[in-house]
């Protein structure tokens, strides 16, 4: 489920079956969004979608286990650490410990990673501009991952 693009207030946010396209404006629990991410995923990341408009998406999602060198062709990211600790690593540049309250940005097609958790849950807000489609993912050496081992999508 999925909150409605309508402001919070203290009677029950509305819930709509899939990410809002928004028009005007929306307002969003990430908390408790993030919250209700599984505590297992047989993929390396499981995510909430808030928004799916071409022009950028907002989601919230929790990693699992280290991810592999890969990049995305379709967008660029903004990750906002909320929770957890972890090792990124971009390109061939030394890994840098990221959590709470880091902003991390990288365009489309550079070449990222989590070679490392150090404290779980490792939660992050993000936005893509434009909208990242679901199955974008290049990895950089074969075999070490697909879409589908990739990502674990909805509540």
């Amino acid at each position: 489920m999925s909150d409605s693009p309508t402001p919070k207030s203290d009677s029950p946010t509305p819930k709509s079956d899939g990410p809002a396209s928004l028009t005007a404006h929306g307002v969003f629990d990430v908390a408790a969004h993030a919250a209700r991410l599984p505590e297992t995923a047989d993929t390396m990341v499981a995510d909430h979608r808030f928004t799916d408009d071409p022009a950028a998406s907002a989601r919230v999602f929790r990693v699992y286990r280290p991810t592999p060198p890969h990049s995305h062709a379709s967008c660029d990211e903004y990750l906002y650490a909320l929770s957890g600790r972890c090792l990124m690593k971009f390109a061939d540049e030394p890994a840098i410990e990221v959590g709470p309250g880091t902003l991390v940005f990288f365009k489309r097609g550079v070449v990222h990673s989590v070679p490392e958790i150090l404290e779980e849950p490792m939660v992050f807000l993000s936005v893509d501009t434009p909208r990242r489609e679901p199955r974008d993912i290049r990895f950089v050496t074969a075999g070490t991952g697909t879409p589908d081992s990739f990502i674990r999508q909805g509540d």
